[in-house]
């Protein structure tokens, strides 16, 4: 494990589910502050929808009682944290019978797909354009068109997605405006044209985050490359008289491409956090979707189902990141001088 101590990954892993535990305690809370409760909000969006509800009191307290709402604060929190544990978030209040988990599951490998994917995209792109516009070899014409690419980073995704619906949907019917897949016509399942209607479906909410994210990536990586290219390492790889592909690959990228991981570790584990807003415009149903609906319905289950993951999902890339740098980079250690 290279310069990596055993006190070092214990020392880590209290961090880790320190984090996990701190953040776990702020979703509990933060439901709460709201006026109401799930099941009030509930019965009284069914009277307002138009229905009727017999003996709605009876029936909310019973309802309150058999989620433990009625039972104090304190008790609601440990039998919350308890529940953590055994990763059992309990039923939504919602989509009764249904449990949070078996939602989250369903929704999750939507968002790893469109996300991850586009992520991916970004990151290879952005990075790729930060490099060769730091490059002192690239040509003066590219160095030129290349910051066009970076102009989209200013816009808001949602406003790009808006914009991108309103072209390619309204005005020339190329694309879908939104949803998952054509569920009218395609039947699930590993087939040729469910796999191309999720294809086509997905590249507008994928355009609006590569467009708008790969800037970023852009910018940072751009920022490295200017510092690396005066490093020794680089001039002494100059004079030796190797390639210049070898030594902006192998020299330039490979050394200012650690700080991006970093981030690209982060952004990993936070995908559907900032992915609300684009999965709504495109009601993709994500878990950004998912977790616009709890709010929406004040599900406090779903709710803290979803940004538990979410911030389990951030911690682990965060430790896994400080465990692996050893060994992405040599040249650091942990070991004590």
């Amino acid at each position: 494990m290279g310069g990596l101590t055993l006190n070092y990954f214990l020392r880590r892993l209290g961090m880790f589910l320190l984090t996990v535990w701190l953040g776990s305690t702020i979703i509990f809370i933060v439901p709460r502050l709201a006026p109401g409760d799930p099941v009030s909000a509930n019965v009284g969006r069914i009277i307002a929808q138009g229905g009727s509800v017999e003996n709605a009191d009876e029936l909310i307290e019973k309802w309150r009682a058999d989620f433990g709402l009625d039972e104090p604060v304190p008790v609601q929190y440990i039998r919350y944290l308890g529940n953590l544990v055994t990763f059992n978030t309990g039923p939504s209040f919602t989509f009764l019978p249904a449990q949070v988990s078996e939602l989250v599951g369903a929704a999750a490998p939507w968002t790893i797909g469109l996300l991850v994917l586009s992520t991916l995209i970004s990151f290879v792109l952005g990075n790729t354009i930060g490099a060769v516009l730091a490059w002192r070899r690239t040509p003066k014409w590219i160095r030129r068109v290349l910051p066009v690419t970076m102009t989209f980073t200013a816009i808001p995704p949602f406003m790009l997605g808006i914009v991108l619906v309103s072209l390619f949907s309204f005005q020339l019917g190329l694309l879908p405006d939104g949803g998952a897949f054509d569920a009218r016509n395609v039947e699930p399942g590993l087939n040729p044209e469910f796999i191309g209607s999720v294809i086509q479906h997905g590249i507008l909410p994928a355009m609006a985050i590569v467009l708008t994210s790969m800037g970023y990536w852009a910018l940072g990586m751009r920022g490295m490359m200017i510092t690396i290219d005066g490093q020794d390492y680089m001039v002494l790889a100059e004079a030796k008289g190797l390639h210049p592909s070898r030594v902006f690959l192998r020299y330039g990228i490979r050394n200012g491409i650690l700080p991006q991981f970093t981030a690209l570790a982060l952004t990993m584990g936070s995908l559907a956090a900032g992915a609300v807003i684009i999965e709504v415009i495109f009601t993709y149903p994500g878990m950004g979707f998912l977790l616009y609906q709890a709010i929406l319905n004040s599900d406090f289950n779903l709710i803290q189902g979803i940004v538990f993951y979410l911030i389990l999902g951030v911690a682990f890339a965060v430790f896994a990141i400080d465990i692996l740098y050893p060994i992405i980079d040599p040249r650091i250690t942990y070991e004590r001088g």
